[in-house]
């Protein structure tokens, strides 16, 4: 069974683009690592290391920390 991709015009496409579009929001696409490749935890693990006790992994932490509603324990 072969899968057709929607139109660039079709109703639904337009629809999923412009209601985003509408309420302020740009649609971007990004290449994210995959956690399912079989390297994924090393590489992490080896990223984490270099950034551990740097300047700038307190600066991340801070900044999630603020940016995000942590619930209360």
């Amino acid at each position: 069974m072969t899968q057709t991709k929607p139109r660039e015009g079709s109703p639904k496409n337009l629809r999923y683009r412009r209601v985003p579009q509408r309420d302020g929001m740009k649609l971007i696409r990004l290449w994210v690592p995959d956690p399912a490749r079989p390297d994924f935890i090393e590489e992490a693990a080896r990223q984490a290391a270099i950034l551990r006790g740097a300047p700038e992994e307190a600066e991340a932490l801070d900044f999630i920390e603020s940016a995000f509603d942590w619930p209360e324990p």
